[in-house]
C-alpha cells in the first residue's frame, strides 16, 4: 500500500473508531467490549494485520450483538470463525451465513437428525475422524469440521455455492441455499 494512501486508511479507521464517529453513527460503545475487540485484533493469526482484524471484528461484532449479547463469548467466536474459516480458504462471512442458518448462533444445538453445533454437523464424522474426546460442541472443533465439509462441497461442484451449500444441507431445494445466499448478501456481507 502507498504511503498517502496507507495514511488515508488510517485516518479513515481510526475516526470510525472515535468517539465522535460512533456518536454519529448512535453507537453505545462499551468499554469492556472494547479492550475486548483490541485484544482480539492483535491476535492477528488469520488476519492481513491488526488493522483489518480491528475493523472486520468491530463490524461484525455490531452485527452479532443481538443474537450473542456476551461480549467476551462473541469476540472468541468471531475469531474462531475468521481463523477457521481463512484456514479452509472460504470467506468468514458465508461461514456466518451459514451458522445463522444452521443453529441461529447456538453451540448446542442438535436438529431433528442429530446434526450437532454450530454448523450442524453430524455426529457420524466424528466416529470416522473425530480423535478421542472431540465434541461437536466444541466451537473449533465444530468449525472446523464445518468449514472444511463445505469447502469440499464448494470444490466438486466447481464453486458453484447454491450446489455445494444443498450438498452441505443434504437437500436438494433451492430454499436453504437462497437462505444463505440472502444472508450473505444482507446481513453478512464484508464492507
Amino acid at each position: 500500500m502507498k504511503p498517502r494512501l496507507f495514511r488515508q486508511f488510517i485516518g479513515v479507521f481510526f475516526f470510525l473508531l472515535s468517539p465522535l464517529s460512533i456518536a454519529h453513527a448512535a453507537v453505545d460503545v462499551d468499554p469492556e467490549l472494547r479492550t475486548l475487540l483490541k485484544k482480539a485484533a492483535a491476535e492477528t493469526d488469520s488476519f492481513a494485520d491488526r488493522f483489518d482484524a480491528e475493523v472486520w471484528l468491530t463490524d461484525m461484532s455490531r452485527r452479532l450483538q443481538k443474537r450473542v449479547p456476551d461480549a467476551p463469548w462473541r469476540i472468541e467466536l468471531l475469531k474462531n470463525v475468521h481463523y477457521e474459516a481463512t484456514r479452509a480458504g472460504l470467506s468468514p462471512e458465508l461461514v456466518l451465513a451459514i451458522i445463522d442458518v444452521e443453529s441461529a448462533f447456538n453451540p448446542f444445538a442438535i436438529s431433528s437428525a442429530g446434526a450437532q453445533g454450530l454448523m450442524q454437523i453430524m455426529p457420524f464424522w466424528l466416529k470416522e475422524i473425530g480423535r478421542p474426546g472431540d465434541s461437536l460442541f466444541r466451537v473449533q472443533t465444530n468449525l472446523r469440521f464445518g468449514c472444511t465439509i463445505l469447502k469440499f462441497y464448494l470444490k466438486k461442484e466447481n464453486n458453484n455455492l447454491h450446489a455445494a451449500l444443498k450438498r452441505y444441507n443434504g437437500t436438494r431445494e433451492k430454499k436453504y441455499s437462497l437462505t444463505v445466499d440472502k444472508l450473505l448478501k444482507t446481513r453478512w456481507y464484508k464492507q
